[in-house]
């Protein structure tokens, strides 16, 4: 009557064997270390980069635990976070004796102590958030005089494009820093340009000199707008940086602004600081321009000339110059999306950008009209331009589908479209700051969060074991293997473990002992109704499994709105709950009636069970416990 067939008792023990086997790397804890990564498509991060590692750390009397080329990265694991910040300074100052130009990013790191053999089944440590483990700090500086100088920019070559459409004839517009200088000689001309300049630039004000026959007109941005200019810029760099923190998979960021300049990154649990780092730090941006093939152009790109009037010089991967217009054509504003891929005819790596219906628009009456003639696609990273590709255009290219290529890695189109994708910051940045950061709340919150869950376990247990007699023990063995399986799943799912995470995790325990007391409640009923042992048994699961079924269900969709809804510690507290209140079905239910299916199950003549006092009401009003 009361027997499981062999294959859920295969179930049973493979997912303890699998929660096992989950939870354990949990225990192992983490070592500070310091993580060497590129930070040119150029450097390679290899065998020689390990020796001088190993050979700086050695004149500084830094002994680390070990020094593992992982990939494309390097990893040095010490003994504590005092030798790892001066393992991080040694390390910088050996690869990279020029900080404002340095080829490889050195940043610190939290690398799991997990067996390897454990590691190759992807059984790893749950994140912990900012609140339990710490993580990395980063504070970025907005270089706002850079966005005012990008919009003046903006505004040049739509103020251009405005009077040509217009027939309004000028001797020429040029952008000094954040000022346009426009000049003009016909008087008509002059006064037409000021119309547009107030009908249709109202943020911008204008001022005027007279030189000889030529009079310059002189457009900057009103106050209001610069400061506009800044909010926008500030909020959209927060957008981006949230962009390409969720593309690299960080959970739980924090981004906030500080002050009118700053932005603060907060990422808990981070595994890849030295990638997450160099993300946050780029500043890329795609333009496209057209090349100077003037004579003098082509002179300053031999090295025998001046670089001419309107013209800008940039290097290619292959160190060569390229003499590009400082015109803008398309920007990666006009991007809806790029994806990494490879070229069809080379089957070099490539990025796949797709244009929006404006993008599309100008770059294929671009392309109509510069039959012939070359075209440079510069990708703007840290504040320096370099050339990626610059093709002939061979025809009119339309379908707002375009390609770069040249010499890069697939790592690097993977990173490339991943920030063109993420969208382009509006004004460059700086990291002014980084830490590793302990946990907000200190380490006594830690313990506390811990002794709450360990304590309230233990109060059950000792609850339903003096209560229910042996089925309460069955019952915390069950609630022991529910809490077993929510950090194993936890941990597979490499979620983020907050305090409102362990909250979650101690009402989950409450939640899933409700279960076994209406097991053991309804159990105790059949027996009080006269049935027998075993039938009380069946009977008890089987009409309990309804209700644990409708109260679980309705929590369930309660969470389920939390997670949906939710954000920040309310999304970490529902992640936890739900998990929770389905691995409390599992192990409630079906682990607890193995357990006593195991014991009682094959007793034939069951005249009892040890499930505590059963009292039994007689004809005449009166209680008596049961026989």
């Amino acid at each position: 009557m009361n027997r499981y067939p062999l294959w859920k008792y295969a179930i049973i023990v493979v997912a303890l064997l699998i929660g096992v086997l989950y939870t354990l790397p949990n225990f192992f804890g983490e070592d500070p270390a310091v993580q060497v990564a590129s930070a040119r498509s150029t450097v390679k991060v290899d065998e020689s980069t390990r020796a001088r590692v190993e050979q700086a750390l050695a004149q500084a009397g830094v002994k680390p635990q070990s020094i593992v080329l992982d990939g494309t990265s390097l990893k040095v694991r010490l003994d504590n976070t005092d030798t790892q910040l001066k393992a991080k300074d040694v390390i910088q100052r050996a690869l990279s004796p020029d900080p404002n130009d340095s080829p490889y990013v050195v940043a610190l790191n939290l690398l799991s102590k997990t067996p390897a053999w454990m590691a190759s089944l992807n059984a790893a440590p749950m994140y912990l958030g900012l609140d339990l483990r710490g993580g990395v700090h980063f504070m970025l500086q907005v270089d706002m005089q850079a966005a005012i100088t990008k919009k003046a920019e903006s505004y040049a070559g739509d103020l251009r494009s405005v009077l040509r459409e217009k027939n309004i004839r000028h001797a020429g517009i040029n952008r000094n820093n954040q000022a346009i200088e426009v000049s003009f000689r016909e008087p008509a001309a002059l006064a037409a340009a000021r119309a547009v300049l107030a009908d249709q630039f109202p943020d911008l004000q204008v001022a005027d000199s007279v030189s000889g026959d030529t009079t310059r007109l002189t457009a900057t941005l009103k106050p209001e707008a610069a400061r506009r200019v800044q909010d926008q810029a500030l909020k959209q760099n927060m957008v981006t940086l949230s962009n390409r923190i969720n593309e690299l998979g960080v959970a739980e960021p924090v981004i906030q602004q500080q002050g009118a300049d700053r932005i603060v990154v907060q990422l808990p649990g981070v595994q890849d600081t030295s990638r997450a780092k160099d993300i946050l730090g780029r500043t890329a941006t795609l333009e496209v321009r057209m090349v100077d093939e003037s004579s003098e152009g082509r002179a300053a790109e031999a090295g025998s000339g001046p670089v001419p009037f309107g013209a800008e010089r940039y290097l290619d991967r292959e160190g060569r110059p390229n003499i590009v217009r400082k015109q803008v054509v398309l920007t990666g504003e006009n991007l809806t999306d790029a994806q990494a891929g490879f070229d069809n005819q080379t089957q070099e790596p490539a990025v796949h950008l797709t244009l929006d219906a404006k993008g599309a628009r100008i770059f294929r009456d671009v392309t109509r009209e510069n039959v012939g003639k070359r075209m440079a696609i510069l990708l703007f990273e840290k504040g320096k331009g370099e050339v990626v590709t610059a093709p002939v255009i061979r025809s009119e290219i339309s379908g707002g589908r375009v390609q770069i290529s040249g010499r890069m890695s697939t790592v690097e189109a993977s990173d490339t479209a991943l920030l063109l994708r993420a969208g382009s910051l509006a004004a460059p940045m700086e990291i002014i700051e980084e830490m590793t950061i302990g946990p907000t709340l200190g380490a006594e919150n830690i313990a506390k969060g811990f002794n709450s869950v360990a304590w309230g376990f233990a109060a059950i247990v000792a609850f339903m074991g003096i209560y229910y007699m042996l089925f309460g023990v069955f019952s915390g063995v069950a609630l022991a293997v529910n809490l077993l399986l929510l950090v194993a799943i936890l941990s597979m799912l490499q979620a983020t473990l907050t305090l409102p995470g362990m909250a979650a995790m101690a009402l989950a325990l409450g939640m899933a002992i409700d279960s076994n007391v209406l097991i053991n409640e309804r159990v105790r009923e059949e027996l009080r109704n006269g049935a027998s042992p075993q039938a009380a048994i069946q009977t008890g699961y089987d009409r309990a499994w309804a209700t644990i079924l409708d109260s679980n269900v309705t929590t369930l969709i309660a969470g389920v709105a939390l997670l949906a809804f939710g954000s920040g510690p309310v999304r970490g507290f529902a992640v936890v709950h739900c998990i929770g209140i389905l691995t409390s079905m599992f192990s409630a239910v079906f682990f607890s009636r193995g357990l006593v299916n195991l014991w009682y199950g094959r007793k034939k003549k069951l005249k009892s069970v040890s499930i505590g006092t059963v009292w039994r009401p007689n004809p005449d009003g009166a209680i008596t416990k049961a026989e």
